[in-house]
């Protein structure tokens, strides 16, 4: 259903594997990974403004107006299309800032999706794609709306059919920059490429695939982070997804990521959630 009154939704991604094997000449890095969408994220509301104005219902805790990804996309959209109408928006914010989820980019893809329909602009996937990576590298990804073998600094997708899993999903109590992490000078960042083929064979092998190259830099300057990947890791194998601060372990069955769940420590918070094979709003861009 399509319509001003409906709540929709911006789920979070992990990333399954994050390596870093490269560095453009602008200071970008080169990445591979691969995306997995999961049932955990925001909502968002749209409420149309007949004078044109783009506001949001709510102020965003420590996100200023000028910086805040939801209005810059619906500013960047609004002027590319020349719509008339306005909107605000209200976000329902649950994913954790500064926790690795893609919380703020997957906000801008809903806001781009949502927008694209509700202005009746009818805009193809390609065309939202490419406005979304002006916002940011992550962004084109959700608006792809398929799990991903990632590379480039993040624009580059290949669709990946991933087996069901459930994850539990621990979020320390840190918000972790992601530029500071990519200027460390103690990051790797000549992790040997590969072909998204030894992703699947070394995937179905059972456990987790490769690494992730931020980690290591992430735990030595954030506690934290390092605490909850250590507790996480007694009871499965686990993994930072992004550039933190979040940690999550898959498993195959949800009571599992439940019972470990249930023997988390005060001071995380956490969520068990089911890795999803496409982003809800996925035919919006159709």
């Amino acid at each position: 259903m399509i319509g001003w009154e409906r709540r929709y939704p911006a789920p979070a991604k992990l990333n399954l594997f994050l390596h870093v094997v490269g560095r453009r000449s602008d200071g970008y890095h080169l990445l591979q990974s691969v995306f997995r969408l999961i049932d955990l994220g925001d909502a968002l509301r749209f409420a149309p403004l007949t004078d044109g104005r783009i506001a949001r219902a709510a102020p965003l805790a420590g996100v200023p107006e000028e910086r805040d990804l939801c209005l810059r996309a619906a500013r960047m959209l609004q002027e590319a299309s020349g719509a008339s109408l306005g909107v605000e928006i209200a976000i329902e914010k649950r994913l954790p800032m500064g926790g690795g989820l893609g919380g703020g980019s997957s906000d801008a893809a809903t806001v781009l999706l949502a927008l694209n329909r509700l202005w009746s602009l009818d805009w193809p996937r390609e065309r939202l794609q490419a406005l979304g990576l002006e916002l940011g590298a992550d962004v084109p990804f959700f608006i792809h709306g398929r799990n991903a073998f990632v590379e480039g600094v993040g624009e580059r997708l290949q669709a990946l059919d991933l087996p069901p899993a459930w994850y539990l999903v621990v979020a320390p109590p840190a918000s972790v920059p992601t530029a500071e992490i990519f200027a460390a000078p103690n990051l790797t960042r000549d992790t040997k490429a590969i072909k998204m083929a030894d992703f699947s064979a070394g995937w179905g092998a059972g456990g987790l695939f490769g690494r992730n190259d931020l980690e290591a830099v992430v735990c030595e300057r954030y506690p934290a982070v390092a605490r909850a990947l250590a507790w996480l890791r007694q009871h499965a194998e686990a993994r930072m997804t992004g550039s933190g601060a979040c940690v999550f372990a898959p498993f195959a069955a949800e009571q599992d990521a439940r019972a470990v769940l249930a023997r988390m420590p005060e001071g995380m918070t956490g969520w068990v959630a089911q890795g999803l094979d496409e982003h809800p709003l996925r035919a919006l861009a159709d």
